[in-house]
């Protein structure tokens, strides 16, 4: 049985995706993830992060990930 893996960040280009915002816009909104979670700026989101920041179900933010 082949189970297949699914990337766990997400970057800005996944935001622009599920949100239909600018890449600039994107990428503030991470920033904003990053501040609320305490995280520094080298630090990954995870799409759990995200999920729970907008209120997107992870089921659905999973499926827009394109590796």
């Amino acid at each position: 049985m082949t189970i297949k893996l699914n990337r766990l960040c997400i970057y800005p280009k996944d935001v622009q995706r599920i949100t239909g915002k600018s890449e600039k816009a994107s990428r503030r909104l991470l920033q904003v993830i990053k501040a609320k979670l305490g995280k520094e700026g080298h630090q990954f989101i995870t799409t759990e992060e995200f999920a729970l920041h907008t209120g997107i179900k992870e089921e659905l933010v999973r499926q827009y990930l394109n590796d």
